[in-house]
C-alpha cells in the first residue's frame, strides 16, 4: 500500500534544539545540520531569549523563543554553550524536567551536558561531555557517572556526547536507533562523516597524560620521554630515583595521578599517536621505537587506550602536505 503525504509527515520525528545563551556555533550547527536536512524528521530550534551571542564571535543567533515550542519534541537536544559556570535560565530547566516527565528522548552535546544536570536529569546516571570540562562536571555534580573517555553515552532516554565531532556520532546514532542502520550511513554520507563510531571509543584528547601536580620526579618523567623505547620496569625507575620501590610508586601518583606504567604506557601511546600523523614510518617501526613492542602489542593497546587501531588512527589523522597532490 503505497503511503501518501499526510501519513508520512506523521511518521517524521519531532526534533527541538534547545539554544541557550553563549551557544558554541559547531554544536548548534551539528544538531540543525543532521536533522534540518533528513526527511524523517521536522526540526526546530529555540533561541533563549530569541536572540543571543555566539560563544566568541561577532553574531548573535535569533529565531523563535517560545519555549512551548519545545512541548511536542521526540527529542530534545541541548548544544554545548561557552559558560559552564553560568547559570541556566530557570524556564529553561523547567522546559527540560517537562520534556523529559513527558517521556521526550533528551540529548545534549558537549557541554550541553551541564545544562542537563542543572535540570537534575542526570543525577544516578552515566554520562559524557567535552573532556576538557569532564572534571568540572564531576566536581560540581558528584551524583553524576562522570565517563570522560567515552565520544556518547546513550542512557535510553537521555544521551550525552563529548564535543563536536562526537556530536555527529551521537546524531547519527539516534537516526540508527530510530530508522535503522541504512537511514544513518545515508546521511552519513551526505555529511562527509564516518557511518558509525561507537559510544565506547575513547575521546581524542590533547594528552593521554594528567598534568602533573608536582615536579620532584620531572627528571625522571623526561628521562622516561626519552627512552620509550627500552625496557623500563618499576625497580629500575625507583633506582634511578632514589627512593624505595614503595615509596617512589607513592610519590609518582601523588604528582601524577598515576601509576609510573599506567604513565608509561600513556605516554607510549602519546608518541605513537604523533609519529602516525606526522611520518609515514611503518607501524611496525613505529611500535619498536616507541616500546609497544611487536604490532599485534601496539594493536592492542591502541584498541584499550584510544578504541580504534594504529592504521586507523592514521587514516584519521595523519598530516598531509597541502601542495601535494
Amino acid at each position: 500500500m503505497e503511503m501518501n503525504a499526510a501519513d508520512f509527515r506523521l511518521r517524521r520525528r519531532r526534533v527541538a534544539v534547545l539554544s541557550l545563551p553563549r551557544v558554541l556555533p559547531l554544536e548548534l550547527g551539528i544538531a540543525t545540520q543532521v536533522f534540518s536536512m533528513d526527511p524523517n524528521y521536522q526540526l526546530s530550534v529555540v533561541v533563549f531569549g530569541g536572540a543571543s551571542p555566539v560563544a566568541e564571535s561577532s553574531f548573535v543567533v535569533s529565531g523563535a523563543s517560545d519555549l512551548a515550542g519545545l512541548a511536542d519534541a521526540d527529542t530534545l537536544i541541548v548544544p554545548g554553550y561557552e559558560d559552564t559556570e553560568a547559570r541556566v535560565p530557570e524556564e529553561a530547566l523547567v522546559a527540560l524536567r517537562a520534556a523529559h516527565e513527558r517521556g521526550a528522548r533528551i540529548v545534549s552535546i558537549c557541554s550541553g551536558a551541564f545544562a542537563l544536570a542543572a535540570a537534575g536529569l542526570l543525577n544516578g546516571r552515566p554520562a559524557t561531555t567535552h573532556w576538557g570540562v569532564s572534571g568540572q562536571l564531576k566536581a560540581r555534580y558528584p551524583e553524576i557517572d562522570v565517563q570522560p573517555d567515552r565520544l556518547f553515552v546513550d542512557d535510553g532516554d537521555i544521551l550525552t556526547s563529548a564535543g563536536v565531532t562526537a556530536g555527529i556520532d551521537l546524531c547519527l546514532h539516534l537516526i540508527r536507533v530510530d530508522y535503522g542502520a541504512a537511514a544513518a550511513n545515508r546521511r552519513a554520507r551526505a555529511l562527509v562523516a564516518p557511518p558509525q563510531r561507537s559510544g565506547d571509543q575513547a575521546q581524542y584528547v590533547e594528552r593521554s597524560r594528567p598534568v602533573p601536580t608536582g615536579d620532584e620526579l620531572g627528571a625522571l618523567r623526561d628521562w622516561m620521554i626519552e627512552n620509550l623505547a627500552d625496557a623500563i620496569t618499576i625497580d629500575h625507575l625507583a633506582a634511578r630515583a632514589h627512593m624505595s620501590r614503595r615509596t617512589f610508586i607513592r610519590r609518582f601518583r601523588v604528582e601524577t595521578g598515576m601509576s609510573p606504567m599506567a604513565w608509561l604506557a600513556n605516554a607510549r601511546i602519546d608518541q605513537a599517536r604523533e609519529l602516525l600523523e606526522t611520518t609515514t614510518e611503518p607501524v611496525e617501526r613505529i611500535a619498536r621505537l616507541v616500546g609497544l613492542g611487536n604490532p599485534a602489542s601496539a594493536r592492542a593497546a591502541f584498541h584499550r587506550h584510544l578504541g580504534t587501531s594504529p592504521k586507523e588512527y592514521r587514516t584519521l589523522f595523519q598530516q598531509r602536505d597541502p601542495t601535494s597532490r
